[in-house]
């Protein structure tokens, strides 16, 4: 399991509050549900959690309901007695017990059947469980703490998951944003992961084109936190050079990303280069106006080579310090709004958040 620490990297405003609740809850016995999609970092949230508790001296027993067979999850989690069922040559303590004075974690807790979630309710309800092939309760002293990527409310309402059980558990819901929704924390975690993947195999690190921020800032990234490190690793062990361009990336994220932005998307591709072409595109000066600063048909007045000279920058300085201007212009109309300036300017939010990042905005 990874260290808790990697979950609580970025910036994000609903990342940041889902661990001030994991703060303020950690110290009490209350059952925390944790919720979210497959792969957003549920059990590393379950362990800065554990680690934050009272019981953090105590054992962590992680449980994955939906990876256990059916007919020997009731055991696992609650232990038998020697002779219980054919092959129980011998007592068995479950996890219940093995989680005393610890925390227990039954992840993907929506994958189990309704006649176990009864003896769940009553583990929660009683502390005490009964182990299979045996009439005498056991007090167990556990807190438990689930998790699943499954709608339980809905589950509810099927008749799939058990009302009761739902609401003991839900004492303190927590949800995990998925990572498309988490800005430029993209970008903070595919460092992260790539200055760690590259120091453990001792190579260079490689840094991040700005073609591939904008890719990864686009892509909606549908395994989360773990597709995004797993790539990282790929890309740590086979890529050469220093720097990652798109070229290096997976044909999948390629493809995604194309097909999500389609033929017309193109005006906020996030790179200086596109503002170099975009200015190409209105450089003829009509032999009407003047050198000083010449006029377009669109309006604007646009500045002439002389002034590049006079303020000693080159094009690409000076074409970063015009998107500054303008970025502070829009942000400031409308109030701080990201997503209202980002409309301003004709650009997607998420490329505005980078943009920002890299102009130390933010």
């Amino acid at each position: 399991m990874q260290e808790a620490a990697d979950t609580i990297i970025g910036r994000n405003s609903g990342l940041k509050e889902v661990f001030r609740t994991l703060m303020r809850v950690a110290p009490t016995e209350s059952t925390v549900l944790v919720t979210g999609e497959s792969g957003t970092g549920k059990e590393l949230a379950v362990r800065f959690l554990h680690e934050q508790s009272k019981r953090k001296n105590g054992p962590l027993v992680p449980v994955n309901c939906g990876a256990i067979p059916r007919d020997l999850l009731e055991s696992e989690l609650f232990g038998h007695e020697k002779g219980a069922f054919t092959g129980a040559v011998s007592a068995h303590q479950g996890r219940f017990q093995a989680a005393s004075h610890g925390t227990i974690f039954l992840d993907e807790i929506g994958e189990l059947e309704l006649p176990l979630q009864a003896k769940i309710l009553r583990a929660l309800q009683e502390q005490e469980i009964e182990p299979v092939g045996s009439r005498k309760p056991v007090s167990v002293d556990v807190r438990v703490v689930a998790a699943t990527n499954r709608d339980l409310e809905q589950m509810v309402a099927q008749g799939l998951f058990r009302e009761d059980l739902f609401y003991r558990l839900q004492v303190i819901p927590v949800h995990l944003p998925p990572l498309r929704e988490r800005g430029s924390d993209i970008l903070e975690l595919a460092r992260f992961f790539m200055h760690k993947f590259c120091a453990r195999d001792k190579r260079p690190e490689l840094a991040l084109s700005d073609e591939v921020c904008d890719i990864f800032m686009r892509y909606a990234w549908p395994g989360n936190v773990r597709e995004l490190q797993n790539y990282m690793e790929r890309m740590a062990v086979l890529v050469e050079g220093d720097l990652l361009t798109p070229q290096d990336l997976p044909a999948k994220v390629l493809k995604a990303v194309a097909a999500k932005d389609g033929p017309d998307d193109t005006d906020d591709a996030g790179t200086a280069d596109n503002a170099d072409a975009a200015s190409c595109a209105h450089n003829s000066t009509p032999a009407h106006m003047s050198s000083e600063g010449a006029g377009t048909a669109q309006g604007y007045v646009q500045p002439s080579l002389a002034v590049l000279e006079e303020k000693g920058l080159g094009l690409k300085a000076f074409l970063e310090d015009i998107e500054m201007s303008l970025i502070q212009e829009a942000l400031k109309a409308e109030n701080g709004s990201q997503q209202k300036a980002a409309s301003r300017l004709g650009i997607k939010r998420t490329t505005l958040i980078e943009k920002m990042r890299r102009k130390g905005l933010l």
